[in-house]
């Protein structure tokens, strides 16, 4: 595995982790599950908060979205491939930004 390869496979997989920690945290405190229709409050204060939240949790979303869809409503499997890539993507962008924050933080090296 190159380098490059592996740093991708680590930056999904943080950005899996950081997902499932804000929206299982959300969770924790208000009793209910995160989801996008937090974005439907109408111009408030507390929508705009909602914004960077759901960027850094979506995948976590997607997903738990996705899989109970399948469960439930017996989705076809394209739809699922296609949303578990869009989530990984996400993933990898959103994993990637934390830890370019962490290393300009001085946390990594």
């Amino acid at each position: 595995m190159t380098p490059e390869a592996f740093n991708m496979f680590f930056s999904i997989c943080i950005g899996f982790a950081l997902a499932g920690a804000l929206a299982n945290g959300y969770q924790a405190l208000s009793q209910r599950p995160a989801g996008f229709g937090l974005l439907q409050e109408g111009v408030a204060p507390r929508t705009f908060a909602a914004v960077p939240f759901l960027v850094f949790a979506a995948p976590f979303i997607i997903m738990r979205n996705t899989l109970r869809g399948m469960r439930v409503e017996s989705r076809r499997f394209e739809f699922v491939m296609m949303a578990t890539v869009i989530a990984g993507f996400w993933s990898m962008m959103s994993g990637t930004f934390f830890m370019m924050t962490l290393r300009a933080a001085g946390v990594l090296a």
